[in-house]
């Protein structure tokens, strides 16, 4: 779980780059693709801290 998050935060910190390269809705669309693929990626990281603690 924790490869997947970090993988998920990565993804979501590269797409937020090209997001602002981005012009118009489609710069929107990826910024906001790219938040959620970096809170799961949190999510991720967050649960397999509690798993680990269990």
């Amino acid at each position: 779980m924790r490869l997947i998050g970090i993988l998920l935060i990565i993804v979501g910190i590269i797409g937020i780059a090209m997001g602002c390269v981005m012009f118009g809705d489609i710069g929107i669309a990826c910024i906001i693709g790219a938040l959620s693929g970096l809170l799961s990626g949190i999510g991720f990281l967050a649960a397999a801290r509690r798993l680990r603690k269990q």
